[in-house]
């Protein structure tokens, strides 16, 4: 294995089933490889825009549970106190579910660039800045 960084048409790519031997191979190797970057950086920014916006809904949520309870406090129809520790706990759980797939994809795009292949390399930092500029204007709308 190479330890500096070359232009082939031949690298074995993360598994062995993914020898590439030749420039179509390589080609569809790169696009592969530029989606798999594009997609890291649109899960990082969904997770920030997901999680601000979990946030959001979990203060407004719990503000109106409390002037909910402020106003009906003779009331004995107000909403179980578990209910916002359920949302919490799944709304949790989906967040470490991305970030387990974030991880996952990140290692495999990091893998990808210790091929030390030039063409896979370029691919993965395109598709970083591809990602970003496709995704960056997702954090300011809404």
């Amino acid at each position: 294995m190479e330890m500096h960084f070359i232009f082939s048409d031949k690298v074995v790519l993360l598994f062995d089933f993914w020898s590439v031997h030749s420039p179509a191979g390589m080609a569809l190797s790169v696009l592969v490889v530029l989606l798999l970057a594009v997609l890291y950086e649109n899960i990082k920014f969904g997770k920030v825009k997901l999680l601000h916006h979990a946030l959001v809904n979990m203060s407004t949520s719990t503000s109106q549970q409390h002037e909910g309870t402020d106003q009906d406090s003779s009331s004995s129809e107000s909403l179980p106190v578990s209910r916002p520790r359920l949302r919490w706990f799944l709304c949790h759980f989906g967040h470490s579910l991305i970030h387990v797939a974030q991880v996952v994809i990140g290692y495999f795009v990091m893998l990808a660039v210790m091929s030390y292949n030039t063409w896979i390399f370029l691919g993965v930092v395109l598709g970083s800045a591809v990602g970003y500029y496709l995704a960056y204007p997702l954090l300011s709308i809404g």
